[in-house]
């Protein structure tokens, strides 16, 4: 994974995935399969729910094992399968575990490379680099296990 943080306000990466792209697309699009990878180390995603299509909604909840919650929502402005996702990103502030809000626009982009997919992500505006910097720990944990989840479904198509 390549990460371009110039920028405070915006974090900017590339990631590929040893999985076709239309795949990798309903992975993002999909809330049974999106329950299964979202969410930072101590935080994995408990529920999703999501209608991908433009104007649609999606939630989410992340949830640690002491039960502390973390909740997401946004709004699908651009779904074009299998190449684009634009939507809004809002985490809820929870203040009581020190969770700050945030309000973001997610932007992905998914290229076809030889039955791998090259993805390309940005989020912005962030308010401050710490904010940023938060996300991108958050998205690296749930890019690792979408990696284990395609390596999962390779190992098991070639047994």
């Amino acid at each position: 994974m390549k990460v371009e943080n110039k920028d405070k306000h915006a974090l900017v990466f590339t990631r590929t995935f040893a999985a076709p792209r239309d795949l990798v697309f309903q992975a993002w699009t999909t809330a049974d399969m999106v329950k299964n990878w979202w969410g930072c180390g101590q935080f994995p995603a408990c529920h999703v729910e999501m209608d991908a299509r433009p104007g649609g909604a999606w939630r989410g909840c992340l949830r640690a094992d002491n039960g502390d919650e973390i909740h997401l929502a946004g709004r699908f402005i651009e779904v074009v399968q299998p190449e684009r996702l634009v939507f809004t990103f809002v985490r809820m502030a929870a203040p009581e575990i020190g969770v700050e809000p945030v309000d973001t626009q997610v932007t992905v982009t998914f290229t076809e490379q030889a039955g791998k997919t090259l993805m390309r992500f940005r989020q912005e505006i962030f308010t401050t680099a710490d904010l940023r910097d938060n996300h991108q720990d958050g998205w690296t944990t749930s890019f690792a296990r979408l990696d284990n989840i395609f390596a999962t479904q390779e190992s098991m198509a070639a047994s």
